[in-house]
Order: structure tokens, then sequence, then C-alpha cells
């Protein structure tokens, strides 16, 4: 008699399911009527509801409850100026909606089933502690194999900590860079040698894949998605709201086996915040030593035991932050952004940009910049701002070594 109820309750939540959808799009990207969606656009220009980005969160037995939420966390909070949400986050499974085990002591119930995946314009497969034969052989389970079938060729895919033995085992990871937590990065590995491993960056963004280390570095890579469809503006509100920190690049290590600092030892956080209110100025490795009364070796070694990355990496990263910021929300020039974000010349910023972003200032500014049309302003008044360079070692150059 329970298994009878269990299975109505399942084709009801089957029937809600199909009736949430049935008017969305098909593998043609129109929707059920065959007309095309843009046209149901209304006339004010505002995006319709069954416009916005559709992430899909493929959820199986054994889910972490915390990874699972993250995504509806980060993306249910991007929002435009408005207040209208960019994207539309749904859950699923990889069989016939109803309750799905966690690693806690207590179940979820899940109203959508493995359909939910064609309608994906992003999947996300968070981690689970029961992944049976994905684990242990590398291969996908009949269910679950059906369900990634449902995908369409060109949907973003993104995985967060052993998700990614999902996407691996589907074939989606061969020949190209992945990471995932720590822990299992050396069974990863073994397990499937055509992927490119690296488990020492929080995540990996390899275009329309995605992998990410454990747990917190999901928020990350899922902020660093909101910041790559909508500008860091958008991205950065998001981190507001959640309070998490708006960034942490995908290159910086994961925490492994790295001692805490004894409390009564000095850190370099000061000469971190001194140093992001002087971006635009040149800074010297010594400079920022002397904030905190170290010696240049002590405090190299100190930064990357605390942030994991050297200083002039982590100066770089900022600058090209604030350049961001600043091609983001006003009308500078690039020659007077690339002062005042401390890279010194235009075509120091642009191949600071170019390898950081791929692309270009002014490409960067015509995609996510929220000012009318940028103007070339004139240069501030000699004798002000930053000298010519604006860093060290002489025109061109991003900071300290």
């Amino acid at each position: 008699m329970a298994a009878a109820h269990r299975n109505a309750d399942r084709r009801n939540a089957a029937r809600r399911n199909a009736n949430r959808w049935n008017t969305d799009r098909d593998a043609t990207g129109r929707t059920a009527t065959g007309q095309d969606r843009n046209a149901s656009a209304p006339a004010d220009g505002r995006p319709a509801a069954d416009l916005r980005h559709r992430v899909v969160v493929l959820v199986m037995d054994g889910v972490i409850p915390f990874e699972l939420g993250i995504p509806q966390r980060i993306f249910g909070r991007a929002r435009d100026a408005a207040g209208r949400g960019f994207y539309k986050v749904v859950t699923c499974t990889a069989r016939p909606p109803g309750p799905v085990r966690t690693d806690a002591d207590f179940e979820i119930l899940v109203e959508h089933g493995p359909e939910a995946l064609a309608m994906a314009d992003t999947v996300v497969v968070p981690a689970s502690y029961e992944l049976g034969p994905v684990y242990e052989e590398g291969r996908l389970t009949d269910d679950l194999a059906a369900a990634l079938a449902h995908i369409r060729p060109g949907t973003r895919l993104v995985s967060i900590c052993t998700g990614a033995y999902v996407l691996a085992a589907a074939g989606h990871l061969d020949g190209r860079p992945a990471t995932t937590h720590w822990w299992h990065a050396e069974h990863f590995q073994r397990l499937f040698p055509k992927v490119r491993v690296d488990a020492d960056v929080l995540f990996v963004d390899d275009g329309d894949v995605l992998t990410s280390a454990g747990v917190a570095a999901g928020l990350d890579l899922c902020l660093h998605l909101v910041r790559r469809d909508h500008g860091a503006a958008v991205a950065n509100e998001v981190a507001r709201s959640t309070v998490v920190p708006p960034h942490r690049d995908g290159g910086q290590a994961q925490y492994v086996r790295r001692p805490v600092p004894e409390p009564r030892l000095a850190t370099t956080s000061a000469a971190r915040a001194w140093a992001l209110d002087r971006l635009h100025e040149p800074l010297q490795l010594r400079d920022l030593a002397e904030r905190e009364a170290m010696s240049v070796r002590t405090f190299t070694r100190r930064f990357r035991e605390e942030v994991g990355v050297s200083p002039g990496q982590w100066l770089t990263r900022q600058r090209v932050e604030r350049a961001r910021h600043l091609l983001e929300s006003t009308s500078l020039s690039v020659d007077r952004i690339a002062r005042e974000s401390g890279f010194g010349t235009a075509q120091s910023l642009r191949q600071h940009l170019q390898t950081t972003l791929g692309v270009t200032p002014t490409a960067y500014r015509r995609t996510f910049s929220s000012t009318p049309d940028p103007r070339t302003e004139p240069d501030a008044p000699p004798g002000t701002g930053p000298d010519a360079s604006g860093v060290v070692g002489g025109a061109g150059g991003a900071g300290v070594r």
C-alpha cells in the first residue's frame, strides 16, 4: 500500500512537472506552440519569464545539502537593475520525481524528473556520497545515462566537487582540464586517465564545461559564471547578499594540508588592505613587507601561505578587477583606466585583460558597461595621479614580483 501511494505521488508530481514546462522550448529553441520565444517578449523590452537562462541542477541520492543549495542561492540572487532575475533554477532527479536521500538525516522532495534536463541552458551536478559505479568503476548507471541523454548539445555543463565524476563518466571531460576535491584527485585521475586533472585550483573554466573543487569552491565557480554572464557588478551584488568574498580566482590554490598560522604571528592582511588603496601607485615588494615589519623573504613566504599565490600575482589580479570595475561603471578612457588601475599604459592593460579574460578592454566594456556610450576623457593634469608607468620596473609592468 505504501509503495502504491509513493507511485501515485510520483505520477502526480510528474504531471505537475509537465504542466510547468509545457510552454518551454523544445530542442529547436521554440515553445510548444511552435512560436519563437522572442515573439512573446513584452513590447517595453523586458525579458519574458521563459527567456531567463535555465539552470537545471541534477540531484542524486547521497547529495550534500550545502552544495545542492549553492546554485539556487547564487543564480537565484542574480538580478538586473529593475530586480528581474537573470536565471531560472530548477532541481531534477535522474529518475521519476520523488524523495531523494541526502548525506544528512533528512530527505528532500524533488518535483522534476530527468525530462527537465532537456530544457537546460546550464546543467549543474553537485556532489554525492552515493555515486556507486560512477565512483567505483567510472561508469554511469542506466538511470543516470538515460537522464544525461536528455541534455541538448551545446548545453553548458558544471560540476561541484565529486560531481565531476558524473561528467567524466559520461565522457564530457576527456582531453579537457578539470578539477575536483583534492581528497579525491588521485583516485579521479586513475579512474579517468584521459582527463587533465589539476588538483591545485579552486575551479577550471574550459568554456562550455566547468568543474570546481569541494564545497565552498562551488560558490566561487557559480559567482564566476554570474560574472562571466553579466559582469562584475551583478556578481558582486550577489556575493554581498550571500556574505561571501566576491571573487576568488580559479587559479588560487585549494587549501590542502596547510597549517593555520598561529594567532600570535603577524599576518599580511594589513599590507593587502594598504595595497588595495594604492593600486594606481608603483608598489614594490619591500613596501608591502615594511607594512608588516617583515623581511621580504618572510613576507613572501607568509603571503603565499595565507593567500595561495605570490604577492605579484595577487596584485595583478586586484588591478585587473579594478580595471574591470572602471570599464563597467565609468566612461574613462582606456588610457586613464590603465593608469588608475596601476597598469601604466593602455597596451599593458590590454595584454593583462587579454591574458585573464580573453578579450580587449573595448570588447569588455561593450559587453558589460552600465554607463552611456563611453567617451574619451582628457588625461589628468600634469603632476596628478601615478607616474607614467604606474608600476615597478618601468612601463608595461604589473607590479611587485
